[in-house]
């Protein structure tokens, strides 16, 4: 289909106006019967310029809506509620550093990418080794430590990180819930690892 410079046209290849009794081309998209849902994309019907004005003139968005919602979907703040994934506090990311975490912002940006670059190497090291279990060793990963711990420094670790995520310690801001879940199910795991017996 070819837009014309007329906007929302698109040069009648043979369809007819939707309309009945209009001889009409239809050049003009409207909504079909059905719409877009959860069983696919809606279906569209074609109209000339004189019924897809009357369409458009009749158009009501918020047809169907309580006055609660017609408020609610003409707010500014419409939408910023729900949270996408580039604007979680990790950004979408379970191993981003935290910006609070470094004094210069370059100094995150390098954690992050030397994380992803050793990733891989830790993955091979840690096969070879034999030492941790493949979830042992994403546990330690969770956790930042070494595969050179003990389990003092995993105690220690787990104290640390338990009182930095806690909503207790950061107002009753629970948006480091989800990390405070990864850290304690990494040190149920390891502390009971035969790695540490």
């Amino acid at each position: 289909m070819k837009q014309t410079r007329f906007h929302g046209r698109y040069e009648a290849e043979g369809r007819d106006c939707a309309v009945p009794g209009c001889g009409q081309a239809g050049e003009f998209r409207a909504p079909g019967e059905r719409r877009s849902g959860f069983d696919g994309p809606g279906e569209w019907r074609w109209l000339c310029l004189e019924h897809v004005r009357e369409f458009n003139a009749g158009y009501d968005y918020f047809a169907g809506m309580s006055g609660e919602e017609i408020l609610a979907a003409q707010s500014p703040l419409a939408g910023w509620a729900n949270e996408t994934r580039a604007f979680r506090p990790n950004a979408g990311f379970g191993d981003a550093p935290r910006w609070a975490d470094y004094p210069d912002p370059l100094d995150a940006i390098g954690a992050r990418a030397a994380g992803i670059k050793s990733r891989a190497e830790r993955a091979a090291r840690a096969a070879m080794d034999g030492r941790f279990s493949p979830a042992e060793s994403a546990a330690l990963e969770v956790m930042g430590l070494g595969r050179n711990a003990d389990l003092k420094a995993l105690r220690r670790r787990y104290s640390e990180l338990v009182r930095r995520y806690h909503p207790d310690r950061n107002g009753g801001d629970r948006k480091y819930e989800t990390r405070l879940n990864s850290v304690v199910e990494a040190y149920q795991l390891l502390r009971n690892s035969a790695a540490f017996a």
